[in-house]
């Protein structure tokens, strides 16, 4: 028998009780069961007398049946309140139990009941951009400047050289920490030195040297320089003017494109950003549908997924720390940190699932077969790809999963107020073009 009380929103408490001869039964059935095959000294398998069998295992049979018992209880009262449970109950037992019964309490969470919002007054912008030859030329200036190649001149450095510098810095007449180095590359004007450095280095040519102060910044990493006016003697050992690849057969072949055949490498790169711009214009447009269903959706979430959801994204953090070749087991990552990213994750999963059974959003077999073929595009060997990606049933659950979550975004799309508004290709790619 058992009572249902509910403790808040989500925390259910129900009250059972298990008659102790039920128990009993079950332990002495487990027992009859060991006595079978079970192993002493000086006996044969099965030929233990079951008073020496119930001495040695009656509790964990008595432990096993009293969680057999909790856990049967706990099933069908769930199933007759037509309870979802959300992470695993708490079962605490009472000690003021009734004459021949083993009562307990379990504690638990249920998954929120959830409608599917109103999305229709709700105002979303779809980024639109067409990839045309400008944006082809200026990913090939990208690409060209990549594989920029140096050659010495004799004449003075200017914003783009390459020079080679000895330098050797003072403060206070005494040389510090970090300030000398021989042979030194950098670019003028790449960023690499502060300003005043490479505004010194700037107009010298090979064999010729100064010596200027300069002040570092006051936010400068190295606390014992911030702020502070140091002097550098610098000399010039080398100049070096950039020179870019002519687009020509080399370059394409540099890029992939095995004949060298440049139409094609051109083709080649607009399909790529093509792809690229289709990807980053649908992950804008999710990450706005799924604010548009937080909002919409105003639901609270179990503790027990987000405590779960956070600890798997620690895990995930330690991972790719781990991927990065950095040593995490004494790093401190705690799952409390991702509390917040957690909650909007479970959030959203559960919106997801009940807005794909609502409205019939799950994945088809040709839309999964479409998103493989799409990754597999911009890979050398395209149906290799794709054969990986149906040789193992967790690799097609990720491709399902993005299918699922475009079909949502698809959804949201269809049924809120919708603009297409265009965007620039810079402000859409940023620094990737």
């Amino acid at each position: 028998m058992s009572n249902q009380v509910t403790v808040s929103a989500l925390e259910r408490r129900i009250d059972m009780s298990v008659p102790l001869a039920e128990i009993d039964q079950d332990v002495e059935n487990r027992l009859k069961k060991m006595a079978r095959t079970v192993k002493m000294p000086g006996f044969r398998p099965g030929k233990v007398p079951f008073r020496m069998v119930a001495q040695n295992y009656g509790p964990q049979a008595r432990s096993e049946a009293i969680g057999a018992a909790v856990e049967k209880a706990l099933g069908e009262a769930v199933r007759a309140q037509n309870l979802r449970v959300a992470g695993y109950p708490s079962i605490e037992p009472k000690e003021a139990a009734a004459e021949g019964v083993l009562e307990f309490t379990a504690v638990f969470e249920v998954y929120p009941e959830i409608v599917i919002g109103d999305v229709s007054g709700q105002q979303l912008e779809r980024p639109q951009f067409e990839v045309t030859e400008a944006e082809v030329d200026k990913t090939l200036d990208v690409l060209r400047k990549q594989r920029t190649t140096f050659t010495a001149v004799e004449r003075a450095s200017q914003d783009g050289d390459r020079v080679v510098v000895d330098f050797t810095g003072r403060k206070d007449g005494v040389e510090f920490e970090g300030g000398k180095a021989a042979d030194f590359p950098f670019v003028i004007g790449g960023g690499q030195m502060l300003k005043d450095f490479e505004v010194a280095a700037t107009g010298l040519k090979a064999g010729e040297g100064k010596t200027f102060n300069m002040t570092f910044p006051e936010d400068y990493h190295a606390a014992n320089l911030a702020g502070q006016t140091v002097e550098f003697d610098v000399n010039v050992k080398a100049v070096e003017e950039p020179r870019l690849p002519e687009i020509d057969a080399e370059f394409a072949k540099s890029l992939g494109v095995a004949d060298g055949d440049v139409v094609k490498m051109r083709e080649e790169v607009k399909a790529n950003l093509e792809r690229e711009v289709k990807r980053r214009i649908q992950s804008r447009l999710k990450e706005r549908v799924m604010n548009v269903l937080i909002e919409t959706h105003p639901i609270e979430v179990p503790k027990a997924l987000v405590e779960q959801e956070s600890a798997q994204l620690a895990e995930n953090a330690k991972r790719d720390f781990a991927a990065r070749g950095m040593q995490t087991k004494d790093l401190p990552i705690e799952s409390a940190w991702f509390g917040e990213q957690a909650t909007r994750r479970v959030k959203l999963g559960l919106i997801m699932s009940e807005l794909v059974k609502t409205k019939e959003l799950h994945a088809k077999p040709e839309q999964i077969r479409a998103i493989i073929e799409d990754f597999a595009a911009s890979y050398e060997d395209p149906s290799e790809v794709v054969s990986w990606y149906y040789s193992q049933p967790q690799r097609l659950a990720q491709a399902e999963a993005l299918v699922i979550e475009d079909n949502v975004v698809e959804w949201v799309v269809g049924n809120a107020k919708t603009t297409d508004v265009t965007t620039s290709f810079d402000e859409l790619m940023g620094n990737a073009a």
